[in-house]
This record gives structure tokens, sequence and C-alpha cells, in this order.
């Protein structure tokens, strides 16, 4: 009877008959052939399918697991803060010009904060163009509160908000540029 899981190392049929029949008889454990035809879903580590490379070798990776971390935290916090900011005017009243801005402003921080967080939780580094545009929201977000004649609440609530999500957002953007720099030094072929 043949084992369609045996090893393919088999001793021959001597070794087989110097140990006892049936010593070799029944399934193998050999992770390494096992887990080399799974595939994972994620493209890492299947081999043959990737040209025997693997997909993480790109130039566009995130650094390091540490980098990776902070700047997922970082991108779902600056959305949250986009969601307040679109959501702080209801909070405060205000004029239809304020109003505006904040909602559609704080809307666009939250989507493209929350697509860069999308992007690291799923093994792709943040975008340095995308990050960069938040930040320059967060400096409008600082401009506008006093272009628009805020008061009261939303202007000291749009102001601190502004502040915080420039700030985060550049640091997202410079991480993201060290990430790629340091991965196309060190990518395939370096």
């Amino acid at each position: 009877m043949s084992d369609p899981n045996g090893d393919d190392r088999r001793m021959s049929d001597e070794s087989e008959a110097d140990l006892g029949a049936g010593a070799n008889d029944g399934p193998t454990n050999r992770p390494e052939e096992a887990t080399a035809d799974i595939d994972s879903g994620t493209g890492v580590g299947d081999g043959a399918r990737a040209g025997g490379r693997d997909p993480r070798d790109e130039p566009m990776q995130v650094a390091t697991t540490e980098r990776r971390r902070k700047t997922s935290i970082i991108s779902l916090l600056v959305a949250v803060l986009g969601a307040w900011v679109a959501l702080s005017v209801f909070v405060f009243r205000t004029a239809p010009a304020p109003l505006w801005n904040d909602v559609l402003v704080g809307f666009v921080v939250f989507v493209a904060a929350g697509y860069n967080y999308y992007r690291v939780t799923n093994d792709v580094p943040i975008s340095p163009g995308i990050a960069s545009l938040i930040a320059v929201l967060g400096v409008w977000l600082i401009v506008s509160a006093a272009l628009l004649g805020m008061v009261g609440g939303l202007f000291w609530s749009t102001l601190a908000t502004g502040l915080l999500i420039a700030g985060l957002a550049g640091y997202n953007a410079y991480e993201a540029r060290e990430a790629r720099a340091v991965a196309t030094e060190t990518g395939p072929g370096a």
C-alpha cells in the first residue's frame, strides 16, 4: 500500500526489512513541503507564483516593522482628527463658509488618512504624496481658522486640529520618504 503523503526519501526495501514491516507506514510530518503548496493569500512566500522572489523585495516596501507600526497609528489618528474637523461644525454653530470649509477639508483628510492607514495595514507603505497633501490641508486649516473669521470654540478647535494634522501628516510624509529611500538602497540589485 503506498502513501501519497509519504516521504520522497524513503529507505530502501532492505533497510525497511531490517526495521520490520510497517516501520515507515503512515503519514510523515514534513511541514516544509506542506507549506510550500499553501497559498497565504498575501503573496508572501508564494515562491513559484512570484517568480521565485519574495514580493516584499519591491522598492516600495515599508522598511521596518517599527516604522510600519508608527505610521499606521499616526495615519489612524490623523483620520480620526479629520473626522472631528468634519463633525465639529455640528458641535459649534458657525456661518456657511467655515462650515463647508471644515466639512470638506475634514472629509478629505479623513478619506486620505484612512487610505494611508489601509495601505500600511496591508503591508504597503503609505504614499508620500498623500501624506504631504494631508499636511498641506492641515496648514490650510490653521490659516482658514483666521481667514474665514471663525470665532469661539470652532476657531480653537480648527486651529488645534490643523496643527496636529499638519505635524502628524508631515511626520508620516517624512517617514514614507525615508522608507522609500531605505527600501531603494537595500532593494534587489543593490
